[in-house]
């Protein structure tokens, strides 16, 4: 097909993203400057996120067989960026000025980054299995390199050398399926396999095993249970900055793309996966609540409790019409903000160069006395994770139930509210943990100059609470109310 300049402006994000990570490997190269590969990265994304302005004046366009861009892809796009950006502003605070003894190879981890946002960029536009896989391990492969990046830290390299195994075989799976979904449909497109699938009145055994085994490879990306027991361990041996980007951007693409294959495609018409995936979304809601439970670690706390809110997310997946697609980017919306400010105390409590990240609960006792303002941040931050009214997590949680309210998935919404209850129990218990206070105890104080890089965090809590009023105002928020309401009435 010809490209034409409509092409171009649709690919801009990529393509400046693209670029940046051209002129950061040659600065690299040129010279090392812990700050001037900050500066580079930090303006790269930035270009890439206001490129997605006019970008959305000629969408929907196909660019290629394999990506198209549209307002779905646009808003993902977005959403990848900005955690991105914020990824990299903490990775500029957690890593610093460099200490004693250490290597001096900082400037690798803003390159990695950015290639693995690419990757995600890619997934969210990617309308072709072909450019889902590639998307995917473009995503995926710097990712190891990522988690395993304190090469001194024995946990950082379990903990990557773990990722890649697992990832591995979740990607194999993703391609044996793709195979066989190929064999069935004879085409690798989202709109030709699911107009394949729709000819038939059932699909065939071939193409539900092709779809099953693709679920198994991208549950594995999104730690959905039982595919999950790589997660607490892996967020807990990663960088703190690192660890948020899996939580939220990473996750956010792979979960954009299984929304286009699975529901904006006619390819999830299989009753048998509409029952696989709500199996999986109860098991994700209760396994990963109630194991978080359990949790001293706060970083293997906020993994778990991933598990739980991707487990919420398939609801809406599964209701897969009305308000589906529109609560699912609501809920992410609100999970990215809410995770970077959670995953944002942490890396301002820590230092890669003490050894390890202040991740363990007890450090974190009594830190309003030492730090108030991080602890109205993580405060504000727990909160919205547990869904408490004035909150986004609020909103975005009552979306979902009026998505399972509206096509009656009363069992699903039953596991999200009980699993909502566990939930509030121990995001309590780490808010409770930093108001207490103890004679002679161990702490793992936040920088000296915590000061000058706490404002990102700060705008992330005040976003949590203004997004909340912003969406009580609006008329979204009346209509979706009405129809909980009267399907409640219904019933």
């Amino acid at each position: 097909m010809d490209l034409t300049i409509q092409h171009f402006i649709a690919l801009a994000p990529l393509l400046i993203t693209t670029v940046t990570i051209i002129v950061v490997m040659l600065a690299i190269a040129w010279r090392r400057n812990h700050s001037q590969t900050f500066l580079l990265s930090t303006v790269g994304l930035n270009l890439a996120l206001l490129s997605i302005i006019p970008t959305l004046k000629v969408a929907p366009l196909a660019v290629t067989p394999l990506l198209t861009v549209d307002n779905f892809a646009c808003l993902y796009m977005a959403l990848i960026l900005v955690a991105t950006l914020a990824c990299v502003t903490l990775a500029h605070a957690y890593l610093g000025d460099g200490g004693k003894g250490y290597p001096g190879n900082r400037e690798e981890l803003y390159l990695l980054i950015l290639m693995a946002a690419l990757g995600g960029l890619v997934l969210v536009c990617a309308q072709h299995l072909a450019g889902l896989f590639i998307g995917l391990e473009l995503l995926s492969v710097p990712v190891y390199g990522l988690v395993a990046y304190a090469f001194f830290n024995k946990r950082s390299l379990e903990a990557g050398i773990k990722y890649m195994v697992l990832s591995a075989a979740g990607s194999a799976f993703l391609l044996f399926g793709m195979a066989l979904l190929y064999a069935d449909a004879g085409s690798l497109s989202f709109d030709g396999i699911g107009k394949a699938l729709a000819a038939t009145s059932l699909p065939s055994l071939i193409a539900q095993l092709g779809l099953g085994m693709m679920l198994v490879g991208l549950a594995f990306k999104l730690s959905l249970v039982p595919f999950h027991l790589w997660t607490p361990d892996v967020y807990e041996g990663a960088p703190a900055p690192v660890a948020a980007f899996l939580a939220t951007a990473s996750k956010v693409a792979v979960f954009a793309v299984v929304v286009r294959l699975f529901m904006l495609s006619p390819a999830a018409s299989s009753g048998v996966l509409t029952t696989v995936l709500s199996i999986i979304a109860v098991a994700s809601i209760l396994v990963g609540n109630l194991l978080a439970l359990t949790q001293s670690n706060l970083k293997r706390l906020l993994g778990y409790s991933s598990i739980a809110h991707f487990g919420y997310l398939l609801i809406a997946l599964v209701a897969s019409k009305g308000l589906a697609v529109e609560a699912i980017g609501v809920y992410l919306v609100t999970y990215v903000i809410t995770s970077l400010g959670a995953f944002g105390v942490i890396t301002l409590m820590s230092s890669p160069y003490n050894g390890r990240d202040a991740d363990a609960l007890y450090e974190y006792r009594g830190l309003f006395w030492r730090r108030p303002y991080l602890t109205a941040v993580l405060t504000v931050m727990m909160l919205s994770l547990a869904g408490i009214p004035l909150t986004a997590g609020f909103i975005g949680k009552f979306y979902i139930i009026a998505t399972g309210v509206e096509s009656q998935l009363w069992w699903l919404v039953g596991a999200l509210v009980i699993g909502s209850a566990i939930g509030v129990f121990y995001y309590l218990r780490v808010m409770v943990t930093l108001y207490l206070m103890e004679p002679n105890l161990r702490r793992h104080d936040a920088p000296l100059n915590w000061e000058q890089r706490t404002g990102g965090v700060m705008l992330l809590a005040i976003a949590i609470v203004r997004s909340c009023w912003v969406c009580t105002r609006s008329r979204c928020w009346t209509w979706c109310s009405m129809q909980v309401c009267s399907c409640l009435v219904e019933c």
